[in-house]
Parts: C-alpha cells; sequence; structure tokens
C-alpha cells in the first residue's frame, strides 16, 4: 500500500479532484528519505488550481508526509500513515489512515472549494485503489470544514488492505 500511494503520478487515476500531477524533482533528504516535488491541478468542473507540494516518502515509519509550497492555500498538511496488521510487521494486512489538515487563502476561495473539498473527501473510499490493487478495502470519513476558521482538520481513516 505505501508503493500505492508513493506512486504520485498516478493521483489523476484516483484521487478526487487530482486532474494532472507531475513530480517536478526528486531528491534524498539528510535522513534518507525520498522527497518529491510535486505539480498538482485540481479542479471540479469550470474551477481549477495549480497546486505544489512536497511529499516526503518515510519507509522506515510507514508514513508519507505531503506539505504545501505554493498555491491556493495559506497551509495545508496531509499524512498517510501505513500501520502493518497481524502477527508481525510482515503481515500481508495494513491499516491506512489519513489525515489533512488545510486552510485557504481567502474566504472567497474557501467558499468556492470549500464546497468542492466536502464533496471529494466523503466519497474517498479508496475505492480505485481497491481496483488498482485488487484487495478488499474500506474507509470511514469524518471531515470537520469551517469556512472562514483558521483551522481545518479532519481525518480519514480505518483503510485496511487485504490480499487476494
Amino acid at each position: 500500500m505505501f508503493d500505492l500511494v508513493a506512486d504520485v503520478e498516478h493521483y489523476p487515476e484516483f484521487v478526487p479532484l487530482c486532474q494532472t500531477l507531475s513530480v517536478r524533482k526528486r531528491s534524498v533528504d539528510p535522513h534518507g528519505r525520498d522527497v518529491l516535488l510535486c505539480d498538482m491541478l485540481v479542479g471540479y468542473k469550470a474551477i481549477r488550481e495549480r497546486l505544489v507540494s512536497t511529499a516526503t516518502l518515510d519507509r522506515e515509519k510507514n508514513k508519507i508526509l505531503v506539505r504545501y509550497v505554493e498555491g491556493p492555500f495559506s497551509h495545508l498538511e496531509n499524512v498517510w500513515s501505513f500501520v502493518p496488521e497481524g502477527p508481525d510487521e510482515n503481515a500481508p494486512n495494513c491499516r491506512v489512515e489519513f489525515f489533512i489538515d488545510y486552510t485557504f487563502s481567502s474566504r472567497v476561495l474557501a467558499a468556492l472549494m470549500g464546497a468542492m473539498f466536502d464533496a471529494a473527501f466523503p466519497s474517498f473510499r479508496m475505492r480505485s485503489w481497491r481496483e488498482r490493487t485488487l484487495c478488499t478495502a474500506s474507509a470511514a470519513s469524518q471531515r470537520r470544514f469551517r469556512p472562514g476558521k483558521p483551522e481545518r482538520r479532519g481525518p480519514l481513516h480505518g483503510a485496511k488492505s487485504t490480499p487476494s
């Protein structure tokens, strides 16, 4: 599952609102983690916004951290965590946890795009990943969004992967 999420170039195939995504630069940080500088176009109907972010792939901790660089937000961070489930860490099952925290740069943009985000993330149930990986997946979404407030947080957690 880690490799599936780390394969960011395929996000337009299954991540809600992601229309295009390209990796501008690949590097390795001082801790030996792969770092990707990504350009993403997000949109819904006539609304389109470009977003630049970094994705730090921490295989040792089974986490992927995405941080905002440039675009329609004043803050954006999301974390993917992959928690092995079973008798040992090499068990074929894992729980996927997703957390996102963001603030739009303007109230107008929050009003326009906030509804778009609210529509997209509750429906993000890993359905497309299940189709791509032939695994059983489910997710529970509990996202809180308050336009105009400085903090918007919400976990999407509990997705479980089992091999077919």
